[in-house]
């Protein structure tokens, strides 16, 4: 049976804020005004880099409108994709989790803004074990159910699947339907041949369910890339709404769907 996404919660978008990010916005007025305190805004461009593998990680950063790829990269140069992250979650899960480097790369997918934060306030907060602890350890949770089923997913379904769901993934984490995404790129995360994101987005765009032009991708119908993709986009979709629709949100209390 294809996959029905359910509506996921959204905090308020009325400027660049830190509580467009899910978890930031799901701190009480007075632990998200001593944590405030300490984020910097800061812009996220198209193929930044922030962290590398090996080298030490200084921040901690919540997108709110950006998007960031989590990349393996092999001694050869080839990458694929193990995790994305947007206004769902945080970058640099490894600072309080107990290491301070990651044998992955983080890589700015969609450009936009974030709030990062100190790696040593960041420790501190964690360990208060507060709900901020609680947050993050929710969240990692997610992140991890993301990644075992990208793994799965690359090793057991076809390309057009595998394509389907990183597209609907993404979407989610966007204002709209419009991706800025070359075929290049897309073949980078998939860790695919650009050949045969060619063909399984060439199916998409005969079949009436996407626009592909000068490197954008447009969505023209999720309902079908939903019908077309595997059960691994339901199985990430469930464990990030249901993680977000346990938080409060200080504004409006629980949005749920």
């Amino acid at each position: 049976m294809p996959f029905t996404a359910p509506p996921l919660p959204r905090a308020p978008l009325i400027q660049p804020n830190p509580s467009q990010n899910h978890l930031l916005a799901a701190l009480p007025g007075p632990e998200f005004d001593a944590l405030s305190a300490h984020l910097e805004r800061v812009p996220l461009a198209l193929g930044q880099m922030l962290y590398e593998p090996g080298t030490l990680l200084r921040h901690a950063y919540f997108p709110v409108t950006a998007i960031v790829s989590l990349h393996y990269v092999t001694e050869s140069g080839a990458s694929a994709e193990t995790a994305g992250v947007g206004n769902e979650g945080v970058v640099g899960v490894s600072l309080f989790m107990g290491g301070d480097t990651t044998s992955s790369s983080a890589v700015v997918q969609t450009a936009g803004m974030a709030y990062r934060l100190d790696r040593d306030v960041m420790k501190v907060e964690f360990e208060r074990a507060g709900l901020f602890q609680h947050l993050l350890l929710r969240y990692t949770q997610a992140l991890m159910t993301q990644m075992a089923q990208a793994a799965a997913c690359n090793r057991h379904h076809t390309v057009e699947q595998q394509l389907c769901r990183w597209l609907l993934l993404t979407l989610d984490r966007l204002p709209d339907g419009e991706l800025v995404m070359t075929q290049e790129l897309v073949a980078s995360m998939l860790g695919v041949r650009r050949e045969s994101v060619t063909e399984a987005a060439g199916n998409l765009q005969n079949a009436g369910y996407i626009r592909y032009r000068r490197g954008h991708i447009g969505v023209l119908d999720r309902k079908g890339l939903e019908k077309r993709a595997c059960e691994c986009y339901g199985v990430v979709r469930t464990e990030i709404t249901r993680l977000l629709n346990d938080v409060r949100y200080r504004q409006d209390g629980p949005p749920v769907g």
